[in-house]
């Protein structure tokens, strides 16, 4: 072949491949276990209640009742009968104690828990947890916890004088919890498995069920909505379910992230998107000042004056500064960062500019979600 026409077909492939990847401007390849979940694989809550114990006169007082009587019925079934009125003591505080068991748990594994008073003790500093049984949404006991307590911060000094570090009353055991029942599915008997998106999307629903489709070269894989992708596990041809569900978590798509604007106006904030487009919009911005003084004055009557009288009177002064309306002018598909240099240009501070993208927005020129928090 010539020469000449091998550099001409170069030159036509790197053109089609230019105009290819111009056409994906803002897309993003991610992997489908970043932007996905399995339906129905995700953490429990658990939560129980129990007593610290061993604290150094820092847990609940007496008019903590709840603390006191669970106290006396801890002492019966050891066999010690005391009345609940009778218990002062403050070293024991009554605390909730909660934890997260994670998918596919088994007998014996363990889980972090955290401890948190609920009653009037200063810091659970040295105590130790008795034994909690921790429940979940439907009444049963899946895990046992106990054990010292680790705390992040410090109550130290008097009630005059005193510091305080994060929150003594708050407290973690590491791998103090049990697990005491299984709660492991077997997944091959699932005849479908689900995939549900994080953040809802058709396009990215379609893409990552054309990809799967394409991977096994049969249509396995049914978008159902902006959200969950069912894949029929049979006719993959995959005999283990954890397999089939590692090769989809795997594979690579492409992503096109939402135009938004997120702005916090509590604090000024604002966050914008790289593929946020403006129309041809024109910003007038301008600011108007008015100060008023007020100053006193002593008014007295003429020396050797009778029936004068000493009186304060206030002299006010009104000015008015109105500043130069200053505008910017933004082109037809404007970029966030010729936004942000005008208004910067212009002077508006964060406060201003999210009044100016409201307006913006309002008028038709900002082509993205504008959320407010």
């Amino acid at each position: 072949m010539d020469h000449r026409l091998l550099k001409f077909a170069w030159l036509v492939c790197l053109l089609i491949t230019a105009q290819l990847s111009g056409a994906v401007t803002g897309a993003q390849t991610v992997l489908v276990r970043d932007i996905t979940t399995v339906a129905g694989v995700r953490d429990n809550p658990l939560v129980g209640y129990s007593l610290v114990v061993g604290l150094n006169g820092t847990g609940d007082r007496q008019q903590t009742l709840f603390t006191t009587q669970t106290l006396a019925n801890v002492m019966q079934r050891m066999g010690v009968q005391i009345p609940a009125s009778a218990v002062i003591v403050k070293n024991v505080a009554a605390v909730f104690v909660t934890a997260s068991l994670p998918p596919f748990a088994r007998p014996g594994m363990s889980l972090d828990v955290t401890v948190s008073s609920i009653g009037d003790a200063k810091s659970l500093e040295g105590g130790v947890l008795l034994l909690a049984p921790l429940r979940g949404p439907d009444g049963q006991v899946y895990a046992e916890a106990q054990g010292p307590i680790t705390l992040g911060g410090y109550s130290a000094g008097g009630s005059s004088n005193s510091k305080q570090l994060n929150h003594p009353t708050v407290g973690r055991i590491p791998n103090g919890g049990t697990v005491e029942r299984d709660t492991a599915v077997d997944l091959n008997l699932l005849s479908t498995v689900s995939f549900v998106l994080r953040d809802a999307d058709f396009t990215s629903a379609r893409e990552i069920s054309s990809v799967i489709n394409h991977q096994f070269n049969k249509p396995i894989s049914t978008a159902v909505d902006s959200r969950q992708i069912n894949v029929n596990i049979s006719s993959s041809g995959v005999s283990s379910v954890p397999d089939l569900i590692s090769q989809i978590q795997n594979l690579s798509i492409s992503v096109h992230p939402p135009a938004k604007v997120v702005v916090n106006e509590r604090t000024g904030t604002i966050v914008m998107g790289g593929d946020v487009k403006l129309s041809a919009v024109s910003v007038l911005h301008g600011g108007l000042s008015v100060e008023v003084s007020t100053k006193f004055s002593v008014s007295q009557p003429e020396p050797l004056s009778k029936g004068g009288q000493t009186v304060v009177v206030p002299d006010q002064d009104v000015q008015a500064k109105e500043t130069t309306a200053k505008t910017i002018r933004l082109e037809e598909g404007a970029s966030v960062e010729d936004l942000i240099n005008g208004l910067q240009t212009m002077g508006a501070t964060a406060r201003d500019i999210v009044g100016i993208l409201q307006a913006i927005k309002a008028a038709g020129g900002l082509q993205a979600e504008l959320e407010v928090l």
